[in-house]
């Protein structure tokens, strides 16, 4: 769910909407271009129902570098400005004004990106930038920091200058957070809080920056605040519903993962290799692993090599496990070579029905491999357990 958060709130930071509705109505972006050779300039609106850049209007920029763009408002949102000669915007507004002043200068040396800019009559657009700004100069201290550090461990410094430089960048780590906190505080504007909050949450998520991203609680709070402030901001109350739809999604599919857990486990009564019927509950009295794989399923003999490190490590410890082969009619050759080569040394059972087995309905199963764990009385306390979550569940009941 993290992760998710993450993605929809970068998006977001492309693309927000406002509560203010002026449709059928214009604004424009104007000013001037200084210091750079691209012939148009173009106005990209970024709607959150597509997420994909939209050019709305062009501009050729005139010989002393002016140029204006125009668009038609439905929601306020963000518009990138885009130049010709890079497929990089240089800068961005959110439509609040009817006409906004955009000034673009970039420096002699370089006509990649832009110097400085200068906003007038947007103070959404004027707040974003603001914002962008302390962001970026303190992403810049980070960076200075973890930079001095790279160096020092080149030249094998000792352990207490590493602590300072540390300290270092957790405060300055914090001070960028503080910064979004601040900013979103100050915000009257849903489509700039939009801004704000993904800007961060996508620049947290990125390897190299120190950030520690926000949790889904302090997401949603920023969120659901926003949603109550403007009610009628169908942008903001599509991202609510998004994300409160993912939530109901993941909780049902936790409360699925788990839903054996607590539960006698089904009883299980199949042949073993030689013909004899074989049934979960002779195992009383011990922690049981029941094993539902087949030679056939590939996903299952890669994780043959984990169950069989478990079972090396506990089963001297009241643990055993049972294997449940789901493997076709007329093949068990091909489950007992399985077997063998993949070193199960435990009871294996299997009736050859492949997904005909009676363990399919009993213990509602999707899909392999899959594996439920019983306590000494019959009762499932795990289920799904694969690779080091196997084994770290066993050490925790296997004391």
């Amino acid at each position: 769910m993290k992760k998710l958060v993450v993605l929809m709130l970068a998006v977001v930071a492309l693309a927000s909407c406002n509560n203010k509705k002026t449709t059928g109505k214009d604004f424009s972006v104007k000013g001037s271009i200084t210091n750079n050779t691209a012939k148009v300039i173009y106005l990209e609106a970024l709607p959150m129902a597509t997420m994909q850049p939209a050019v709305v209007d062009s501009s050729v920029i005139d010989k002393d570098g002016s140029y204006k763009l125009t668009a038609s408002s439905g929601e306020a949102m963000v518009y990138n400005l885009r130049l010709d000669t890079n497929p990089v915007p240089v800068a961005a507004v959110i439509n609040d004004a009817a006409e906004i002043k955009l000034d673009i200068k970039f420096s002699k040396e370089s006509n990649q990106y832009a110097e400085s800019y200068e906003i007038k009559n947007s103070p959404a657009s004027l707040q974003m930038k603001d914002f962008m700004m302390a962001f970026n100069t303190k992403l810049l201290e980070i960076f200075a920091i973890t930079k001095e550090a790279d160096s020092l461990t080149k030249a094998k410094a000792p352990d207490s200058a590493f602590s300072q430089l540390e300290a270092k960048i957790i405060a300055a780590s914090q001070a960028a957070k503080n910064i979004t906190t601040e900013a979103l505080k100050k915000s009257n504007n849903p489509a700039l809080s939009m801004f704000i909050l993904g800007n961060y949450q996508s620049t947290a998520s990125k390897p190299g920056y120190n950030l520690q991203p926000m949790d889904n609680a302090e997401v949603f709070g920023f969120i659901n605040e926003t949603a109550v402030k403007f009610p009628s901001h169908t942008g903001i109350v599509a991202l609510k519903q998004q994300i409160d739809m993912q939530k109901q999604q993941e909780e049902q599919q936790v409360a699925k993962k788990n839903q054996w857990v607590g539960q006698t486990a089904p009883e299980i009564a199949l042949p073993d290799p030689n013909g004899k019927e074989v049934k979960l509950s002779s195992f009383k009295g011990k922690y049981v692993l029941v094993d539902f794989w087949a030679s056939w399923c590939t996903p299952c003999r890669l994780e043959n090599p984990n169950v069989v490190k478990a079972f090396n490590k506990f089963k001297n410890k009241n643990f055993t496990i049972l294997g449940v082969s789901f493997d076709k009619p007329g093949e068990k050759d091909k489950w007992m070579n399985a077997v063998m080569q993949d070193n199960l040394t435990w009871t294996q059972v299997s009736n050859l029905q492949f997904w005909s087995s009676p363990v399919v309905p009993a213990y509602q199963i999707e899909g392999i491999p899959f594996n439920v764990l019983v306590d000494p009385q019959g009762k499932i306390i795990a289920q799904g357990l694969r690779g080091e979550d196997l084994e770290k569940k066993l050490e925790e009941v296997l004391k």
